[in-house]
């Protein structure tokens, strides 16, 4: 003998499996939120001064910039170009950085370099952020430790 559903028990069905499916939905978007602002603190925080830290070594293009920052940091952080190139832009409007051609007729890859403003900047953020970023590590132990320890 089957069972069947009344149009009452499918709507409630409907209902409940649509209530489930937003709060799904909203757990994702809460996860994606905290993800992005985890990763903010690396892309608005420290991504300018080490971007200009790789350019005290040497000039270089924004592609290995990011390939740069992956293999110092063990791939731990590789940021996207996508953050890299506006970045540089930004610091070229700036005056700390200075992007030339590596053939004026083909435009191909551009070639950054620190200018004697931006080693000047760098070395002041450099000297600044240090303190925060101290403490920043200390903090990030502090948790790590409560937990999982």
């Amino acid at each position: 003998m089957a069972s069947f559903m009344d149009d009452n028990d499918i709507k409630a069905e409907e209902k409940r499996l649509y209530e489930e499916y937003k709060s799904k939905l909203d757990e994702l978007k809460k996860v994606t939120k905290e993800k992005e602002a985890v990763g903010q603190v690396f892309t608005k925080g420290l991504l300018p001064i080490y971007v200009m830290y790789i350019l005290s070594l040497e000039p270089t293009n924004g592609n290995e910039i990011s390939h740069k920052i992956g293999d110092n940091t063990h791939g731990l952080w590789i940021p996207s170009t996508g953050g890299i190139y506006p970045l540089l832009k930004k610091l070229e409007k700036q005056g700390f950085v200075e992007g030339q051609w590596d053939d004026p007729k083909k435009k191909f890859q551009k070639i950054y370099c620190l200018t004697e403003d931006g080693f000047k900047e760098f070395e002041s953020k450099k000297y600044l952020m240090k303190t925060k970023i101290e403490e920043a590590l200390e903090v990030f132990k502090i948790i790590f430790q409560d937990l999982y320890k």
